[in-house]
């Protein structure tokens, strides 16, 4: 057995050791394209967090050219060192996450790498910004092609390429591509929910749990935290670590949820036969989970609890709110709370116009309500607008239009973040199955490509002149007399 890894230099080169067994990455096989003498790339990937990055990864494994464009600086991609506040992540530290099947990749072969096996043993759950080191090393280990600090201003599908408008340091660019995947996270196709009372809020009084937020100025104030999800937990337990006087959970429900039912559904029987269920199950098991919602984490509970300046009000549903002097009052079923600050820890949803870019997909997009509206809405869809709202996408993760909308090219445009979740599963965002998900994406993009240029291909193999044998292999045999001559 060959000695593990002892070193991220040792473990480099084992992955290029492994990648070179695997004849990876294949021979670039696509067709190189131009258009008005600009090249086409094969794929343009939006957003490099964990998702972006493996798709990035297996596109290039695959034999495509692959560029991937993130708004935020280098090494602060996806909401890992931003906005997440957790201290661990929730899943074991077992999955393998965007390791694409190859064990050198993992998580664990670049922990024990640096600190040993028995460390890796002792280590709980992964921590939150050593995860984030993680996929720093995982794109420069594998060389990926990404151009931080580059935004995007609009996408436009033009047919046969996509278009893509830059805001980047140098200036606008433009950028054409035969396909583009927006891996663009948790809130990839809308952004936060915040409840309406926060309209009469002065915006310095508030933020949303996803907010890029300093909490280090919470300092001596009391704070009131909405919601009793994993972010809620995580809001509230930095808030109080941060010296905030006093952190008031305002929970809507009569109790916090206690079963992760979503677990159930982590084998590879769901991860790859989800896509193919009838709308009906896959309509059960996802309002199913929603309506049960997800419990925030074990120890994340713990990390508010702990603190005896932590209020945790079950049964507190929120109803107004208006300022008091410098003060925010809070109205609720219980009765009001006053705070100095509040976290609305309410999540996110699918709202276009969060997502100018989008614009033109927006408005010819099908969506999940479209789709089942054709045989009749189930009937709890009216307790389920944020599942209806969500893209019905094709086999490779594609957009398509409803019906009688037309937007040539949106099928070149591939939603790779968590609105894929009702047509695809969870493949396109959590770490148990992104990898999974990055490799049906890259095989439908490659399967398109193909055919699209099918032509091409067939004169590659119809001109291919490398002979396999020289036509001295052999010595032709005598002829045989014929049965007249003997």
């Amino acid at each position: 057995m060959t000695a593990a890894p002892t070193s991220l230099d040792t473990l480099n080169a084992r992955v290029a050791e492994d990648l070179s067994f695997l004849a990876l990455p294949a021979a670039r096989w696509v067709p190189d394209r131009t258009v008005d003498g600009q090249p086409l790339l094969d794929v343009a990937v939006i957003g490099s967090g964990m998702a972006g990055l493996a798709a990035t990864a297996v596109l290039g494994q695959m034999g495509m050219s692959a560029v991937a464009y993130d708004a935020r600086p280098k090494g602060y991609e996806g909401p890992w060192a931003t906005t997440a506040r957790m201290e661990t992540l929730r899943s074991p530290k077992t999955l393998t996450g965007p390791a694409l099947g190859i064990p050198s990749l993992t998580f664990r072969a670049w922990f024990t790498a640096q600190f040993g096996t028995e460390a890796w043993e002792a280590l709980d759950k992964i921590p939150r910004l050593q995860w984030m080191d993680y996929l720093r090393w995982y794109r420069a280990v594998l060389g990926l092609d990404v151009n931080n600090d580059h935004r995007i201003l609009d996408i436009d599908p033009q047919g046969d390429h996509v278009v893509l408008k830059i805001d980047q340091p140098d200036g606008l660019e433009t950028v054409r591509a035969r396909h583009v995947v927006l891996a663009t996270g948790r809130d990839g196709l809308g952004g936060p929910v915040v409840p309406d009372v926060a309209d009469r809020l002065p915006r310095s009084h508030w933020a949303h749990s996803s907010d890029e937020y300093d909490y280090g100025l919470l300092k001596g104030k009391r704070v009131a935290v909405i919601g009793a999800g994993a972010s809620a937990m995580d809001s509230a337990g930095t808030a109080l670590e941060a010296g905030a006087a006093s952190v008031e959970l305002l929970i809507r429900r009569t109790e916090i949820p206690r079963i992760n039912y979503g677990m159930a559904m982590g084998n590879p029987g769901s991860v790859h036969g989800m896509c193919n269920l009838p709308d009906a199950w896959r309509w059960s098991f996802h309002s199913f989970v929603a309506g049960k919602q997800v419990p925030p984490p074990h120890l994340s509970v713990l990390r508010v609890s702990r603190h005896p300046n932590a209020f945790f009000r079950t049964g507190c549903a929120l109803t107004g709110a208006s300022m008091a002097g410098d003060a925010v009052r809070l109205e609720t079923v219980q009765g009001p709370v006053e705070v100095d600050f509040v976290i609305f820890a309410t999540g996110f949803r699918v709202d276009w116009a969060q997502r100018p870019f989008l614009g033109r997909i927006a408005e010819v997009v099908r969506t999940w309500g479209d789709r089942l509206a054709e045989t009749g809405l189930p009937e709890d869809a009216d307790r389920h607008p944020d599942l209806l709202a969500m893209p019905d996408l094709g086999p490779a993760f594609e957009f398509l239009p409803r019906d009688g909308a037309a937007l040539p090219g949106i099928e070149r445009v591939h939603c790779f973040c968590y609105p894929a979740v009702m047509s695809h599963g969870s493949v396109s965002g959590d770490i148990p199955a992104v990898s999974d998900g990055a490799r049906r994406l890259a095989r439908g993009i490659a399967s398109a490509l193909y055919a699209e240029d099918v032509e091409a291909h067939f004169d590659r193999a119809r001109n291919h002149k490398v002979a396999e044998l020289r036509g001295d292999e052999w010595v032709p045999a005598p002829l045989v007399p014929a049965a007249s001559d003997a």
